[in-house]
């Protein structure tokens, strides 16, 4: 009996089937009744349903980071933060220090640290990365003006790199106001990736995955193209 056959029998996507068969996810009673049916366990498997319980919350943010460091294409939206992988130190160590609530300093270094890590991702040429950044973020600054100075300039560094591509959402075009990225791995399946109360969450599901691939084009066919956004910014900073 393969994979495939029990997701046509109960109605779920192959990634489903997979993830509860290898632990990753708790088995429905769906799942658990038609496997029943299909070999023959005579109330066995059914049984186990006394010992389930609500999904506990999972942060993934440790296997996104997994999946990042081997992606070829990384496409994101962030209409209230600057990106990670553009931070600024200065920016990193504002961020985590307004974080609420309060954190030790070890634990503050050692976040620090891994956001620093992951930046040296974009001088990996063959990867494409495209980021579509709310224009609030840019006019507001999160700490002391000069160090948002430093960070805009730091963005318009970055942009020279032929892999990347920074674009502008205007605050009265921005449709949509969920932050999310979207990869492509090598073995060309994408995942979205989206954060909330510091909690992350992965998803490999081709039909919602479709869907946020598919709102990441819209939002970067509204935002400002890549020159007219690095423009945009060059303003910003004489204006501020």
């Amino acid at each position: 009996m393969t994979r495939e056959e029990v997701a046509r029998e109960a109605n779920y996507e192959f990634e489903t089937v997979k993830s509860m068969e290898q632990g990753r996810r708790r088995p429905t009673e769906r799942f658990l009744q038609v496997t029943d049916d299909m070999c023959g366990a005579h109330g066995f498997l059914i049984a186990m349903q006394d010992y389930l319980g609500p999904e506990p919350v999972v942060n993934r943010g440790e296997d996104f980071f997994r999946y990042e460091a081997e992606a070829i294409s990384h496409s994101s939206y962030e209409p209230m933060l600057i990106p990670g992988l553009l931070q600024t130190e200065e920016t990193v160590r504002t961020l985590l220090n307004m974080a609420w609530p309060p954190q030790e300093d070890e634990v503050i270094e050692e976040r620090v640290a891994v956001r620093l890590g992951r930046q040296p991702l974009l001088d990996k040429r063959s990867v494409a990365f495209v980021f579509v950044i709310g224009e609030l973020p840019l006019r507001h600054p999160v700490g002391r003006m000069d160090a948002h100075k430093r960070q805009l300039r730091h963005l318009l560094e970055v942009v020279q790199r032929r892999n990347v591509v920074i674009q502008v959402m205007p605050a009265e075009r921005c449709p949509i106001a969920d932050s999310f990225v979207v990869l492509e791995l090598p073995s060309r399946q994408r995942i979205a990736y989206q954060e909330a109360n510091g909690v992350g969450s992965l998803d490999a599901d081709l039909e919602r995955v479709s869907v946020f691939a598919q709102r990441h084009a819209e939002v970067g066919r509204l935002a400002l193209d890549p020159s007219e956004s690095s423009r945009f910014i060059e303003k910003l900073l004489e204006e501020l």
